[in-house]
């Protein structure tokens, strides 16, 4: 054995190296005797204050609701029962209902969409200001071709998933879609779901909606998640349920309208 192979050097390229092309996991970091190379250990630290950052970064509301408006979208901003955001990183249950204020505000009459989108921060706002106008910008327009009447867009502060069921609720919204920021990783922490539950209200439990994640640039494209979302709709709107119950596989027809 030589004296290479013996003590080889940390900068020498390593054997799984190749295999990084194919996953964003932390594989093949390489070693510095017992511990990791340093630029390995500076990227780790540099991915975790990012996901930090991306908790409490707080979304922008007033620039989406611009963006929103500029599209000709009518759009209402909403708050959760967490009044700011160290109780609603404690207090997860404040997050699922609406402030006083909130509720009076969706309470107005208004004609019943068959949709509701919300837009919520979650756990990443970043992941929100990155990536819900993308999911939107392809989303609405494939349900107003399929006739389906959209609710005013929804944006939420401190809001957790299942906010949307309140809010589905005062607006008798015949489906909700939440498309609200997920818990940053260590190689991701802008990644968007979506989350869609048939006849929205509260007490509905996660079994009862479908989930479409990881959408992100070098995740689940925005365009192909608004394609998925659109066509979840359709089977739910023919079937009249979602989450474990809806079969995803079966040939849907055409939404059901009311008349």
């Amino acid at each position: 054995m030589t004296e290479s192979e013996r003590f080889p050097s940390p900068a020498r390229s390593d054997r799984w190296e190749h295999l990084r092309r194919f996953t964003d996991a932390r594989i093949a970091l390489g070693h510095a005797g017992s511990g990791l190379p340093t630029t390995a250990h500076l990227a780790f630290q540099a991915a975790h204050a990012q996901a930090r950052d991306a908790v409490h970064t707080p979304l922008d509301v007033a620039a989406l609701m611009a963006a929103l408006n500029e599209r000709g979208w009518p759009a209402v901003a909403v708050a959760s029962a967490a009044p700011d955001r160290t109780t609603y990183l404690t207090r997860p249950d404040l997050g699922r209902l609406l402030s006083e204020e909130s509720q009076r505000c969706l309470s107005e009459p208004i004609t019943a969409p068959d949709v509701v989108l919300v837009v919520g921060d979650g756990l990443s706002g970043t992941a929100v200001q990155t990536n819900a106008l993308l999911v939107l910008d392809a989303l609405v327009p494939r349900l107003h071709a399929a006739g389906l009447r959209v609710g005013p867009i929804v944006v939420a502060e401190q809001a957790r998933v299942a906010l949307g069921d309140p809010v589905g609720a005062l607006l008798q919204a015949r489906a909700a879609v939440v498309l609200i920021g997920e818990r940053p990783g260590l190689s991701a922490a802008d990644s968007l779901g979506l989350y869609l539950t048939w006849e929205p209200r509260p007490g509905r439990v996660d079994s009862e909606r479908n989930c479409i994640s990881n959408v992100r640039a070098g995740g689940l494209a925005p365009a192909a998640a608004a394609e998925q979302a659109a066509a979840l709709l359709t089977a739910m709107f023919a079937q009249r349920r979602s989450g474990i119950l809806l079969n995803t596989t079966a040939a849907a027809s055409p939404p059901e309208l009311p008349d």
